[in-house]
C-alpha cells in the first residue's frame, strides 16, 4: 500500500516510524514531514491545512491511504474531500472534527448523550462570561471554543484569575477568533488521563490510556503547553476504569454522532479526570495527542496499518490489539522560552548517542536539515522515547539519552511519570 501521513510533529514521527514496519507498505509519504521523519518517510513540502493541494499529491500519486495527524486539516475537510475522491482516510469528516474544532459544540453533544462531565456555560460576552464566573466561584476552567494549539485553557485557582482569562482570551485575543466564544466549565479533581479508541462511525475499539504532562514546569508550575512528557499504560486507569470509560464516555458519544448524522470515524481521544466519583470528561480531541502518541505506539505490538485501514473502511469488529505488556515513556525537549517566545534554528548534536541508549526512539517535532545539521524549528522539537520492564527503567532509559543530547537551547521536565514514581512503579 502507498501512505500519505500529514503533519510534522512528533506524533507523525511516531505513527510514520511505526508504520513504516509494516509488510503491507510500498511507499510512505509524509506532508509536511520534519528532519525526523525524512529517516523513515518522503517528505512532502505541503503544509497539513493546505488540504487542496495534499488531495491532489494523494490523486496524481494515487495513494491507497491517508492518515491525518493534526486536528486543523480535519476540521478544514481534508477527510470529506479525500473521501469525495475516493481515497480512503484515516480521520474524521469537518462535522464530527467540530468535537475538537469547537468546544462548546463538544460539550452539548456530551449532554445531548449523556456523558459525564462538568457543567458549562458558552459565552460570546465578556461581562456575561464575567457574571457566570463571579456567580460560580474559584476553582473554574477558562477555555477557547475554537482551536488554539492545546494551549486555550486557563484553570483558574482564583477569580481574578479566571476574569483575566477572559481578558486575555476574549479580549486581547492572544489566541486570535478562537477567544471569540469561550466555555467556562466546573473544575474537576482527581487524577487526569489520556484515552483512544479507534472509530469506525460504528465501532469502537479500545487502545491504552496514556498520562500526560501540560505544564512547562516541574511538579506541575508554569503554563500549560502542548504537552512535555507521557507514559503509557497509567496505573490510574484500570481495567475497570477503562470499561467504565469506554461504556460512559466512548460508546455513548459514537452511537449519538452517528444518530446526528455526523458519524465519527477516526481516532477518539477523551481526556478524562478520574474523580471520586468515578471518569468524567474533560474533552474530546481528534486525533492522536501528542506526545501520548509516541508513547503508544511504542507499545502496540500490531501492525498499525491494517487496523488504520480497517478503521477506514467500516470494519474495526474484525480486529484485535496485540500490546507489549512493558510500559513507554517520552520526555519532550523543547526549546528555551516555550510556551513563550522561544529560540529558533539552535543545532542540535548527540541525536545518534542519544538514539543509541538501549530502548529508547528519538522522534522528531520542530525539525529541519540545514546545511548538514539538524536544527531546532518548533518550540517542542525532540519526543525521546524509551520503553523498559518498569516506568523506573523506562524513565531511566529516556534520561539518559536526553543527557547525551548536545543542545544548550533545549530544556525538559525532568520529573515525567512522577505519578507512577509515587506509586512504586
Amino acid at each position: 500500500m502507498k501512505v500519505l501521513v500529514v503533519g510534522s510533529g512528533g506524533r507523525e514521527h511516531a505513527l510514520c516510524w511505526k508504520l513504516k514496519q509494516s509488510p503491507l507498505l510500498t511507499r510512505l509519504w509524509c506532508a509536511p514531514g520534519n528532519a525526523g521523519i525524512a529517516a523513515v518517510a518522503e517528505n512532502v513540502a505541503i503544509a497539513a491545512e493546505k488540504v487542496d493541494e495534499l488531495l491532489a499529491f494523494a490523486l496524481i500519486n494515487a495513494i491507497d491511504l491517508v492518515v491525518v495527524g493534526p486536528e486543523a486539516p480535519l476540521v478544514a475537510g481534508l477527510a470529506d474531500k479525500c473521501r469525495a475522491a475516493g481515497i480512503k482516510v484515516f480521520g474524521p469528516s469537518a462535522a464530527a472534527a467540530e468535537l475538537e474544532g469547537s468546544k462548546g459544540f463538544m460539550k452539548d453533544m456530551a449532554a445531548k448523550a449523556g456523558i459525564p462531565t462538568a457543567w458549562y456555560g458558552r459565552f460570546t460576552d465578556m461581562d456575561a462570561a464575567k457574571a457566570f464566573i463571579r456567580a460560580k466561584g474559584a476553582p473554574i476552567v477558562v477555555k477557547t471554543d475554537g482551536l488554539a494549539a492545546g494551549k486555550g485553557v486557563v484553570v483558574a485557582m482564583s477569580l481574578d484569575e479566571a476574569l483575566a482569562a477572559v481578558d486575555m482570551m476574549m479580549g486581547d485575543k492572544v489566541f486570535g477568533d478562537a477567544g471569540n466564544e469561550l466555555v467556562i466549565e466546573e473544575f474537576l479533581d482527581g487524577e487526569e488521563c489520556s484515552f483512544f479508541a479507534l472509530c469506525d462511525g460504528v465501532t469502537a475499539l479500545p487502545l491504552a490510556a496514556a498520562q500526560d504532562h501540560k505544564r512547562v514546569g516541574d511538579g506541575d508550575t508554569g503554563p500549560n503547553t502542548g504537552g512535555m512528557g507521557a507514559y503509557s499504560p497509567t496505573p490510574v486507569v484500570t481495567p475497570e476504569i477503562q470499561d467504565e470509560i469506554m461504556r460512559t464516555s466512548i460508546l455513548p458519544l459514537v452511537r449519538t454522532m452517528a444518530a446526528e448524522g455526523k458519524p465519527y470515524t477516526g481516532v477518539l481521544f477523551a481526556g478524562i479526570m478520574v474523580t471520586a466519583a468515578g471518569p468524567k470528561l474533560l474533552e474530546y480531541n481528534v486525533r492522536f495527542g501528542d506526545p501520548e502518541c509516541q508513547v503508544l505506539m511504542a507499545r502496540l505490538r500490531s501492525d498499525l496499518l491494517p487496523v488504520l485501514l480497517a478503521g477506514a473502511e467500516g470494519r474495526l469488529h474484525d480486529i484485535t490489539l496485540d500490546w507489549r505488556d512493558e510500559p513507554a515513556l517520552v520526555v519532550v525537549m523543547a526549546a528555551r522560552g516555550y510556551p513563550g517566545a522561544y529560540d529558533k534554528d539552535t543545532v542540535i548534536g548527540g541525536l545518534d548517542a542519544a538514539g543509541a541508549v538501549e530502548g529508547v526512539t528519538v522522534l522528531h517535532a520542530g525539525t529541519a536539515l540545514k546545511d548538514g545539521k539538524i536544527i531546532a524549528t518548533g518550540g517542542r522539537v525532540l519526543g525521546v522515547t524509551a520503553i523498559g520492564a518498569t516506568v523506573s527503567e523506562a524513565r531511566e532509559r529516556a534520561y539518559a539519552a536526553v543527557d547525551r543530547l548536545d543542545w544548550p537551547q533545549g530544556f525538559c521536565r525532568r520529573d515525567i511519570a512522577w505519578r507512577a514514581m509515587a506509586r512504586g512503579l
